[in-house]
């Protein structure tokens, strides 16, 4: 699960050509104790940014000259490549709202700022970032334990890609996040118990 130190340590960038919006946006961030950001006021620097970085929050201003928000946010979708595109648009354009949703924006911030507004947007989509993360990671996770697993009929080791055997308990660690702890189950017991074991009274 997603705890508040998560959402605080995300990355988050902040892309508007006007400083004073850059800074106020940096205040009020820097306030609520988020720690790692980064700011540029050339929307052309964003793509090359976000792919060295993956940030888990890109506040995107619309109107910028030169490349405007909605060709930043085509950039940044062929490198998300289909999965969830960070972005939190910036406009004081009611008209540019809908227009920025259907584009790929998750949510939106009015200009003027509002404290709260602003904080509580950048919280519930930094949330959803890296709830998503997560269940990406999970998702792989069983991608690797699907289809045939070679496994012996005597030992119950199983054959790796690279054709070694493994205990069924380091391969499944491996290749998961499970973690084991070792039992007894009520048959072994009884099947091994004139070797190991006494039988409770």
């Amino acid at each position: 699960m997603v705890d508040s130190a998560d959402i605080l340590n995300a990355g988050i960038l902040i892309v508007d050509d006007q400083e004073v919006n850059v800074l106020l946006l940096e205040r009020m961030l820097r306030g609520a104790g988020y720690v790692s950001i980064t700011s540029t006021m050339d929307p052309n620097e964003v793509c090359e940014l976000h792919r060295k970085n993956r940030y888990g929050l890109i506040l995107l201003d619309l109107l910028m000259p030169g490349l405007d928000g909605f060709k930043v946010m085509e950039g940044l979708k062929e490198i998300e490549e289909g999965s969830y595109l960070p972005v939190l648009v910036i406009t004081a354009q009611p008209d540019q709202k809908l227009r920025a949703l259907r584009a790929g924006a998750k949510d939106f911030v009015s200009k003027p700022f509002d404290l709260a507004e602003v904080l509580a947007r950048v919280h519930n989509m930094l949330e959803v970032r890296l709830l998503y993360a997560e269940l990406q990671k999970a998702l792989e996770n069983v991608e690797l334990l699907s289809g045939l697993l070679p496994i012996c009929m005597w030992c119950k080791k199983i054959r790796d890609d690279k054709g070694y055997w493994n205990a069924i308990e380091h391969y499944i660690g491996h290749h998961s996040e499970a973690e084991f702890a070792h039992g007894i189950c009520p048959d072994c017991k009884r099947k091994y118990s004139g070797e190991m074991f006494h039988e409770e009274k």
